[in-house]
């Protein structure tokens, strides 16, 4: 009688378990490394840091100067404010952040009201001069998913593109004023592939998926591309690629920008949970290109973004998560890299950009 009951208990466990497993679900798949490995908790970035893609997160005086604390506690000198805005949208946010002095720096959008309107391109460029006397430094986050220009206010550009005729004038001006331009072009690869069991970034490439059935929508090769005009087009406008140029899958495509056109850099924002997965192809290709990267987060303005990239950037740490950040089912590693590479990511490349 005993084995009949120890047989069936263990048909009934067994059932309940396969049972448990196919009703996982992949979003609430999180996965804890058990691995006996170093875990590294960074309080401070090694050298001084400047980062380079941030947004007005903080609304008030009193969210502003939590933030401000938390980057002087962990060694970031400087913000700079990708604000996407002009007009008096742009003086406002400039208004509330201009009392911390260097601590942030400002950078405006382009106005794309009526950019299909004979004569915008004069009109557009007339507000940038404006922001650029109100203290705007820099240009951005300009971005195109491939659609058109969309990120600013008040309106979006779409239909039009950075290499465009009609963007030429600004970009242009750019050059003659000194204003950087940050750019995002496409996303991640796995935002362009099908959402089907062969897609390794499935969970995130889900929530950011790029429909690539809708009409007149350029490809991620195609998007790369105007952004390469842009750049070849503007010698003297210093441009930034965001987010690695969106081609951690394949860096190669970065390299070969970067080979080509000395007025390209790229920051690393908000790719480390696409980059640290493989991290000898990742710390590779950052030591060679060191002299042309430079630092950001794009995550927010809480202690745990300082803590996880600076982890990611200087520890040798393996195999483990950051749920609350990342929605990647795979686990990260970091890059270990060397002193100089370090140093110029943090900084050094900061102050030939952003002077």
């Amino acid at each position: 009688m005993r084995n009949i009951v120890s047989i069936l208990f263990s048909i009934f466990l067994s059932t309940f378990l396969v049972q448990s497993q196919d009703d996982l679900l992949l979003k609430d798949f999180e996965p804890v490394s058990i691995y006996n490995v170093v875990k590294t908790k960074i309080e401070k970035a090694k050298y001084p840091v400047v980062d380079f893609h941030a947004h007005p997160y903080a609304k008030t005086d009193a969210e502003l100067d939590e933030w401000v604390q938390n980057m002087q506690k962990f060694g970031v000198e400087k913000s700079i404010i990708l604000t996407y805005a002009t007009g008096k949208s742009f003086d406002s946010i400039y208004k509330i952040y201009s009392k911390y002095g260097d601590q942030f720096e400002l950078w405006c959008g382009f106005d794309y009201s009526g950019h299909n309107e004979k004569g915008w391109s004069k009109k557009a460029v007339k507000e940038l001069e404006r922001c650029f006397r109100a203290g705007a430094k820099g240009v951005g986050e300009l971005g195109d998913k491939g659609k058109g220009l969309f990120y600013s206010w008040p309106s979006p550009g779409y239909g039009m593109h950075i290499d465009d005729k009609r963007m030429q004038p600004l970009l242009e001006r750019c050059g003659e004023l000194g204003m950087p331009i940050s750019v995002h072009v496409a996303d991640p690869y796995w935002m362009y592939l099908p959402i089907d069991k062969h897609n390794d970034g499935l969970m995130n490439a889900a929530k950011w998926r790029i429909d690539t059935s809708q009409k007149d929508l350029l490809s991620h090769e195609e998007l790369i591309g105007t952004l390469e005009n842009a750049v070849k087009n503007n010698p003297k406008t210093t441009f930034i690629a965001c987010h690695l140029a969106n081609s951690s899958h394949n860096l190669d495509i970065l390299g070969k920008l970067l080979d080509a056109y000395g007025n390209l850099y790229a920051d690393i924002a908000a790719r480390y949970a696409e980059f640290a997965p493989v991290p000898r192809r990742t710390k590779a290709f950052f030591e060679k290109y060191q002299d042309r990267l430079v630092y950001g987060t794009d995550m927010g303005s809480d202690p745990s973004v300082y803590e996880t990239t600076f982890r990611i950037l200087e520890s040798a740490d393996e195999h483990f998560y950051v749920h609350e950040h990342f929605s990647y089912h795979w686990p990260l590693n970091g890059l270990d890299l060397n002193d100089e590479t370090l140093q110029k990511i943090y900084n050094g490349n900061a102050k030939k950009i952003s002077k």
